[in-house]
């Protein structure tokens, strides 16, 4: 299960139509809506700044939420599309959707490495480059996973470690069909250069 689903503090928005949106914007809060899980919609405002800096922390469209507003229990959501002034590129509107514990979504889920100590390629000086640092899966909300795992024991230099070779948690399938590359081990420069030199030097007394 996610430890850490990060919490947004919401405030109710007296009001709905383009009168109170315009008005919230004013204010200096971005007026949205959360809808969705079976409930009715509330009108909600976010302060912008605080809208904003997540925004440009990234992956604003795939993050699930914790959404808290006074008087209303916690829920949590996902971000379903967010309005923006056409010249300006500044958000206008946010709309949230409320997701049951049974709803699929697609999150990015960090990966966790193990096992660098028994790698071969390691100890010889390999480097382990992240492809992908983290993956986007479909999850399901009310079981999500802090990570998943790569286990990098017996792998050499030259050596992937693909999506197919990662036990995935039930229920959690990755966004992309085709089996791709989350990490490998590669040789350092040092030891191309090196084997490189050999080669050459090889090639010379063989001559």
């Amino acid at each position: 299960m996610a430890g850490e689903i990060p919490d947004l503090i919401v405030e109710p928005r007296a009001g709905t139509g383009k009168g109170a949106a315009r008005q919230a914007r004013r204010d200096g809060k971005v007026p949205g809506v959360v809808y969705g899980g079976g409930a009715d919609p509330i009108a909600i405002q976010i302060p912008f700044n605080v809208l904003l800096k997540r925004l440009k922390a990234g992956r604003f469209l795939s993050t699930l939420f914790n959404l808290k507003l006074e008087g209303q229990d916690d829920v949590r959501v996902i971000c379903r599309g967010v309005q923006r002034d056409v010249v300006k590129d500044l958000p206008t509107h946010v709309d949230f959707m409320r997701l049951r514990r049974t709803s699929k979504v697609n999150l990015f889920i960090p990966v966790e490495v193990i096992n660098e100590d028994k790698a071969p390629g390691i100890k010889r000086g390999g480097v382990l480059t992240m492809v992908r640092p983290e993956v986007e899966l479909i999850v399901t909300a009310g079981d999500i996973p802090d990570h998943i795992t790569i286990d990098l024991e017996g792998l050499n230099i030259g050596d992937t470690v693909t999506i197919s070779s990662v036990t995935l948690p039930e229920g959690t399938k990755p966004t992309i069909d085709r089996d791709f590359v989350i990490a490998n081990i590669t040789a350092p420069s040092g030891l191309v250069s090196a084997e490189a030199a050999e080669g050459d030097d090889a090639e010379t007394a063989e001559g």
